[in-house]
């Protein structure tokens, strides 16, 4: 196909924003590990980053539920269509009403869970935390961080303001903003208030969230405010109409986590920490390669819908989940083979020892399994939520966690009687419905969209697959190497670590560039272009 066409030129945007976004979102992912290394220096996998852990899945819940995916699935595809059509005043009162309700939703949320948030910790969080010490801790930290919630409210659609506006970069840095928050809060405070000081970062970085995207906020036109809830507006119960399968299905994913959370408190000590550290390690390069991509395309994909411009969506669908899959199949592979000497680089001091970091690297083992399922899945939904679909995605994904959960159950009693440690079971049952999930959503997409390219996105598939086995032939041989080698205790991870991560590019990038991948051209034409951009 011509490189001209709109379908491509339309690629190339979605591209060069989502290149954007996936730069943003490394430099927040830097300040995400570094605030995760201060966080077990500073409490190590002991009870008093339990207690934090366990107390900040509620926040993150809620912020999930209805700011995050929830909301801004529902709410970008109905304010770009306004956008589209030229409605620009009613999108802003749409906007006004939306944000006046998560508010007041929010408020009375955050009071109540406060009010009742030692039954909370007692019968939802964390039920195996019998010491009174440590329950006590998880209710005032509990407490303190349901402020936070409030604030994201509104800078979760700001975030869905900005990117439907095709303004990618401040939202992008927005979640960097939150974790120098918690970075302020261990370095700062916790010396002197110890995990306190960590929940008041969490608030503090909530609010820095919202600030860093006002200035872009105030430079949009015709940006108007109405003090108003809406629920007599069309595109207010369009919002809501999306927005209740949606809620659900984030519903059943948080419901996921807080099992997680509620089994791993019942297993050995610093269990919860080390899904929560895991997961969190996992979802670094997840979030580079498919939040970037997915965030960069659902206003593209809303407008195409918008214009009735399907086959045009299929295209950029497909190139998409081609350049996803040649990105996340050797971050999965790199994971999975340099777990341990990632994990003793990146956290491994303080009160962070060796057993901690062999609970994390058990958990990061089967989450990195599941690293492709999710970026896909992060893809495939928001093709979804732009054809104004919230139910398929829903349905499957109730579907999927419904299965997380029972297998969560079904794989820890099995892992125990292996004489496995039964957390990386809690890991390994997300990772195996996450593939069943994405099984389905590209069964019915491709329902939806009369096919979705399949060969080209296969031939891009196999050709991961072969990069990557090559890549892990030579980390495999690598770490042998190292193994042999005469080093020093501290010296031997960094080397393995950096050392591996430098050979698996080196490799993965000549092999696509023997297997002709265009993809590798495009990229290396596109930072030609920028270091030898040559005067008008």
């Amino acid at each position: 196909m011509d490189s001209t066409t709109p379908e491509n030129l339309e690629n190339r945007r979605i591209a060069k924003d989502a290149g954007t976004v996936m730069l943003a979102i490394i430099l927040g992912q830097v300040f995400s590990l570094l605030s995760s290394m201060l966080i077990t220096w500073a409490f190590g996998t002991g009870v008093s980053n339990e207690a934090f852990n366990a107390s900040n899945r509620l926040p993150d819940i809620l912020y999930q539920l209805i700011a995050g995916g929830a909301l801004a699935s529902a709410f970008i595809p109905t304010f770009t269509t306004l956008l589209t059509q030229g409605a620009r005043e009613k999108a802003w009162l749409l906007a006004s009403a939306i944000a006046n309700i998560i508010t007041v939703i929010f408020i009375v949320l955050g009071v109540l869970i406060a009010i009742f948030a030692p039954w909370v910790v007692r019968n939802i969080l964390a039920p195996g935390f019998t010491d009174p010490v440590k329950f006590a801790l998880t209710v005032d930290l509990v407490r303190i961080q349901m402020i936070a919630p409030v604030i994201f409210g509104i800078s979760g659609l700001v975030m869905g303001i900005l990117n439907s506006h095709r303004s990618f970069l401040w939202p992008a840095l927005a979640p960097m903003m939150y974790t120098i928050g918690k970075i302020l809060g261990v370095l700062f405070l916790a010396p002197s208030m110890g995990v306190y000081g960590l929940a008041v970062g969490v608030v503090a970085g909530a609010l820095m969230h919202g600030l860093i995207q006002l200035p872009a906020l105030m430079r949009l036109p015709a940006r108007k405010y109405t003090p108003t809830l809406g629920l007599h507006l069309p595109d207010v119960r369009e919002v809501a109409r999306l927005m209740g399968p949606r809620v659900l299905g984030v519903a059943f994913v948080q419901l996921n986590f807080l099992i997680n959370t509620r089994l791993a408190s019942t297993m050995p000590p610093g269990s919860v920490t080390a899904i929560a550290v895991g997961f969190a390690l996992m979802m670094i390069p997840e979030a580079a390669i498919a939040q970037a991509m997915a965030i960069a395309a659902l206003p593209a994909f809303s407008a195409q819908v918008a214009a009735g411009k399907l086959e045009a969506m299929r295209h950029s669908l497909a190139g998409l989940l081609r350049g996803l899959l040649l990105l996340a199949v050797p971050a999965s592979l790199g994971l999975i083979l340099l777990r341990e000497p990632l994990v003793t680089v990146i956290f491994q001091r303080g009160q962070f020892d060796a057993a901690s970091t062999r609970l994390v690297a058990w958990a990061l083992l089967w989450y990195a399994a599941g690293l492709v399922g999710h970026s896909v899945v992060e893809i495939v939904s928001r093709a979804f939520y732009a054809l104004h679909d919230t139910k398929t995605p829903v349905i499957i994904g109730v579907a999927a966690m419904s299965l997380n959960i029972g297998l969560s159950f079904l794989l820890s009693s099995m892992f125990v009687s292996w004489g496995w440690l039964p957390h990386g079971a809690l890991a390994l049952a997300n990772s195996i419905a996450t593939f069943l999930e994405m099984g389905a959503l590209l069964f019915f997409m491709r329902k939806r969209l009369s096919g979705l390219e399949g060969k080209h996105v296969l031939k891009g598939l196999l050709q991961a697959l072969i990069a990557g086995g090559s890549m892990a032939l030579a980390l495999w041989g690598w770490i042998e190497f190292c193994g042999r080698l005469t080093l020093s205790s501290n010296a031997a991870p960094w080397v393995t670590a950096l050392g591996g991560i430098a050979a698996g590019v080196l490799v993965y990038g000549l092999v696509l560039v023997l297997l002709r991948v265009p993809e590798v051209k495009m990229v290396v034409g596109a930072v030609n272009k920028r270091l030898f951009k040559r005067p008008n």
